[in-house]
């Protein structure tokens, strides 16, 4: 499909009788942020660097802008750009001379590189320290000057891992919002690796959540709430009333799920947004002061949370899981790369 960036049909990895990745099929349309969650060795790195062409996988099938990272590494690596969690710079050099350096592994000219990379140093606000050597930066500004470097190409896909990991708040919020800026750019589809499910909620059209190597979700948060929950979340702060009376009162009408009282508040389980109005106009009825009624949006890390909670209780239930297959012989391509 011509509006698909990226599609995986399968996509397995192995590394010896350790599963980092399980039959992995998603499809992520153009202009899109993916959001890839999960624990510690759940797949996220691994998925990354089989769609940037880093490792071969033993099973499955993935095309990135329509093109086999197997087959065609170095085409694919044209078109995407990479930011990892450490960002990887010659300490001996200067920011200029580090993007100069890949710059010319490129190809580029060296005078449109030099345009190029002032103006990317430019606009993260590093212009300050192009002619100083990387050794005394900031870990903020070494990930500015590391997200400078893999847009020299202009790519259409843009691979973060970690991008905001060791950063501190101020530079958290900085580094998030130059993220949302060069999504929103030319159509440009991010992959984000994240432990942080704020900057994820913040940035991320789409979602998939990994355990183990195995897909537990995917799509859009508000979609997969749906699928999640048969209400809508609501609150109501109350005085004038008694919360279990309160709570007694809500719970008898049409359309409430469910109620708990937290302090002087209830928060609801609703069918539709009216509902939340008729609770009002009978708590008034009732003599309650009404402080604040609230219909409430699932956020990205309600569905994260839940669909774990979801995945503990059913293997709790189904008991210890079954130790893996011997994995299959890897699939290669035409030449042989060095896998990290």
């Amino acid at each position: 499909m011509a509006d698909v960036a990226i599609r995986t049909d399968g996509l397995t990895r192995t590394f010896g009788t350790q599963v980092a990745l399980s039959e992995l099929s998603i499809e992520v349309p153009h202009g899109e942020v993916l959001a890839l969650l999960g624990p510690n060795g759940a797949g996220k790195t691994t998925t990354v660097r089989l769609l940037n062409a880093v490792l071969d996988p033993h099973a499955g099938t993935m095309r990135v802008l329509g093109i086999d990272p197997v087959a065609e590494p170095d085409e694919l690596r044209r078109h995407t750009g990479v930011l990892t969690e450490h960002a990887g710079l010659d300490d001996r050099l200067t920011a200029t001379e580090n993007l100069l350096a890949v710059a010319r592994i490129r190809g580029m000219a060296i005078e449109p590189a030099r345009r190029r990379i002032g103006e990317l140093l430019e606009r993260f606000g590093m212009s300050a320290r192009a002619d100083q050597r990387v050794a005394g930066a900031s870990t903020g500004q070494r990930k500015r000057i590391a997200l400078a470097r893999s847009l020299l190409h202009d790519p259409q896909v843009l691979f973060l891992d970690e991008p905001t990991s060791g950063l501190d708040p101020a530079a958290i919020r900085d580094v998030v919002a130059m993220i949302d800026a060069l999504a929103a750019e030319h159509g440009r589809t991010v992959i984000l690796c994240t432990h942080f499910l704020g900057e994820a909620d913040e940035l991320a059209d789409r979602m998939a959540i990994l355990h183990r190597g195995r897909l537990e979700a995917f799509g859009r948060p508000a979609d997969l709430a749906t699928e999640l929950w048969t209400g809508i979340p609501a609150t109501l702060e109350l005085g004038g009333i008694d919360p279990m009376a309160a709570a007694d009162l809500v719970r008898s009408l049409r359309g409430v799920l469910e109620v708990a009282v937290d302090g002087a508040a209830l928060t609801l389980e609703i069918t539709e947004r009216d509902v939340l109005a008729h609770a009002v106009r009978e708590l008034v009825l009732a003599g309650a002061d009404v402080f604040a009624a609230r219909p409430e949006t699932r956020t990205l890390s309600d569905v994260y949370f839940e669909v774990e909670r979801r995945r503990a209780a059913s293997e709790t239930e189904a008991g210890p899981p079954r130790p893996p297959a011997p994995p299959p012989p890897p699939v290669r391509s035409p030449e042989t790369r060095a896998q990290p």
